[in-house]
C-alpha cells in the first residue's frame, strides 16, 4: 500500500502540473475520463457480502435517530451532496466554457437557442448529481457490508480503509477499493483547489481561469498552488485526515444553507435572471431541499445545546 500511496503522490503532482500548464480542453478532458474511477465503488459492493435486501428496505424505510452523533453524520452528508464548494465549480466552468469556446455562449443569442443550451446544463447536471449519489450510496453500502459489520469502525487513513478491506473481503476487492480511492482523490483535489480558487478570484475580481495562461491569471494559479501546499502539509502534521474531510462536511452543510437562501431569492429575480428564472417546479424542490438543510442545521446545534 506505500507503493501505492507514493504512487498517488506522484500523480496527484503530475495532476496540478496538467491544471496549471495544460490547455483547458485537455485538462477537461483528463478530468472527464477520471470519473470512471468512481464506479471502483460500485465494482466493490457488487463483489463482497451484500445482504441487498436489508438494504432495500432500509433505504426505503430509513430508522431515524436523534442522537447528536447520527444528526452530524447526516449534516455531513447532507454537506457533501450540496456542497458550496460546487456551486463555485459548476458555474465557474460554465462560464469557462462560454469564454474559451464561443460556440456555447448563449446570453445573445435567441430565446429558443438558449433554452436549448440551459437544457443542455439541466441534463449534465441532473446525469452528474445521479451518478453522483449512486456511488455514494455503494460507498456507505460496502463499508457497512465490510468494515462496519466487522466492528470496524475507527479508520484514520483511506490507507487503513483499504487495509481492512483486504482480510474481511478478499484481495481482489482490496485493490479495487484502493484504485477507487487513488482515482477519486486524484479527481477531488485539483477540482477543489480549482473550486476554492475561483470563488476568491470572483470575489477579490481577479483575472480566473483554467483556460488562461498562468500570467495572465498569477493570484488564481497562485491559490489553486497554495491550497494544494495546505492539503500537502496536513499529511506531516498530527491531524486526522478522515475526521478532518468529515467534519469539513459538516461546515459545508452548515454554510450551505445560507448560500441556498441566497440562491434560492436570486433565482427568482427577473433583473438578476432576465428571462431565465426559476421555474416553478425547481423553485418549489429547491426551497424544500434548503429546508431540509436548514433543519438538520438547527437539530444539530439544538442536540450540541442539549
Amino acid at each position: 500500500m506505500n507503493s501505492i500511496s507514493q504512487s498517488s503522490e506522484y500523480r496527484l503532482r503530475a495532476l496540478h502540473t496538467l491544471e496549471i500548464f495544460s490547455s483547458y480542453e485537455r485538462y477537461v478532458k483528463i478530468l472527464k475520463w477520471m470519473t470512471l474511477s468512481l464506479f471502483a465503488y460500485v465494482a466493490t459492493a457488487l463483489i463482497v457480502h451484500v445482504p441487498w435486501g436489508e438494504v432495500a428496505y432500509d433505504t426505503i424505510v430509513p430508522q431515524m435517530s436523534w442522537q447528536k452523533d447520527y444528526i452530524v453524520v447526516i449534516v455531513a452528508v447532507l454537506g457533501t451532496t450540496i456542497s458550496p464548494y460546487l456551486f463555485f465549480w459548476q458555474s465557474s466552468e460554465e462560464a469557462e466554457d462560454e469564454r474559451v469556446d464561443s460556440r456555447r455562449a448563449f446570453a445573445d443569442r435567441a430565446p429558443e437557442e438558449a433554452r436549448r443550451e440551459i437544457r443542455r446544463i439541466e441534463i449534465d447536471t441532473y446525469v452528474g448529481m445521479g451518478l453522483s449519489n449512486l456511488v455514494a450510496f455503494f460507498i456507505m453500502v460496502t463499508t457497512a457490508a465490510t468494515l462496519h459489520a466487522n466492528g470496524v469502525t475507527d479508520v484514520q487513513t483511506s490507507e487503513q480503509a483499504a487495509e481492512a478491506l483486504r482480510p474481511i473481503a478478499g484481495q481482489f476487492a482490496f485493490i479495487i477499493f484502493a484504485l477507487g480511492i487513488l482515482g477519486t482523490g486524484l479527481l477531488a483535489v485539483p477540482v477543489l483547489a480549482g473550486s476554492s480558487a475561483y470563488a476568491l478570484a470572483e470575489a477579490m475580481r481577479w483575472q480566473a481561469g483554467l483556460g488562461r495562461s498562468p500570467s495572465e491569471a498569477k493570484q488564481f494559479y497562485a491559490t489553486i498552488v497554495g491550497g494544494t501546499l495546505i492539503g500537502v502539509s496536513i499529511n506531516f502534521v498530527h491531524i486526522d485526515p478522515i475526521k478532518a474531510l468529515f467534519w469539513s462536511a459538516v461546515i459545508n452543510g452548515v454554510v450551505a444553507v445560507p448560500l441556498m437562501v441566497v440562491m434560492m431569492i436570486m433565482t427568482m429575480q427577473p433583473k438578476i435572471m432576465g428571462q431565465f428564472t426559476l421555474p416553478r417546479p425547481l423553485w418549489i424542490v429547491g426551497w424544500l431541499s434548503t429546508a431540509a438543510m436548514a433543519v438538520a442545521v438547527v437539530t444539530m446545534l439544538a442536540t450540541w445545546g442539549g
